[in-house]
């Protein structure tokens, strides 16, 4: 099960008290950032926009994709390094038994993850290395563009919210100059209501939309790496590389600190 994502949600939660903070020390006239109609406005033309813009299914994507950004994510540093040793395992395992041993074993990771998978039958089929290499990333790259389309809504939306805000104000402005023939005295007030549809636009931009956009663009792109990390790994087992060698070419992807050491782990065994 997924824990909470503590980062997302103190900063989240940190941003909206910082805010709520501001507006009670500077005024006792809270009810007045609270207008039902410049929220309307702002999120109505917003989706409304992004509707016309993309295709239903890839909006509602991008807003469930949305919500799970406050939970941790699947691919972590130790994962990294866990993948390195799984391949290394296969190596040994295809040294000492050939194809039919990396079969039996990799019945195990074959239905939690399609892209491992995938990768597999390539190498148990026969392909070279290269082959391996070339096929595993352009499924990579394909892979990235299809799950990347949730972010590029979201940033869509980023720049949409504060356009409507400003069309919000305007519409307010307009109203306002309309009445003040008949009461001068509504024009501060009236001022006041009409710009909070531009602060609602660019709260939701900043506090929601782009950051929510710039951490699942983030977490695909952790992703990818993971990938071509894997993609290599099984190159190299097509290959009938060594497992030192395994190990070796590997941890060139990852950060020293991350670093898979066989001999350590034959010390703990």
């Amino acid at each position: 099960m997924k824990g909470l994502s503590l980062a997302t949600v103190v900063g989240f939660l940190a941003g909206v008290l910082l805010f709520v903070g501001s507006i009670i020390m500077s005024t006792d006239n809270y009810v007045i950032f609270i207008d039902l109609p410049s929220a309307v406005m702002v999120l109505g033309g917003t989706f409304a926009a992004t509707f016309i813009a993309y295709e239903p299914r890839y909006v509602v994507l991008a807003l469930r994709i949305m919500s799970t950004i406050v939970f941790t994510h699947k691919v972590g540093r130790g994962l990294l390094t866990n993948e390195v040793g799984r391949v290394i395992r296969w190596g040994y395992l295809v040294q000492r038994g050939g194809m039919p041993a990396l079969e039996a074993d990799a019945k195990k990771v074959r239905e939690g993850d399609r892209f491992m998978s995938f990768g597999l039958d390539l190498v148990i089929s026969g392909y070279t290395g290269q082959e391996v290499r070339e096929i595993m990333s352009n499924t990579v790259e394909t892979t990235f563009q299809r799950t990347s389309v949730p972010a590029d809504i979201l940033k869509n939306m980023a720049g949409t919210a504060p356009a409507f805000g400003m069309i919000g104000t305007l519409v307010g402005l307009v109203i306002m100059l309309d009445s003040m023939g008949t009461d001068p005295s509504k024009l501060g007030p009236g001022m006041a209501v009409a710009l909070i549809t531009t602060l609602y636009g660019v709260l939701l931009a900043r506090m929601v939309f782009l950051p929510a956009a710039s951490k699942i663009q983030q977490r695909e792109e952790i992703v990818r790496f993971r990938n071509y990390l894997v993609a290599e790994g099984l190159a190299l087992l097509a290959e009938r590389k060594s497992p030192r060698y395994i190990q070796d070419r590997m941890n060139s992807f990852l950060d020293p600190s991350i670093h898979f050491d066989i001999d350590k782990q034959m010390k703990q065994k």
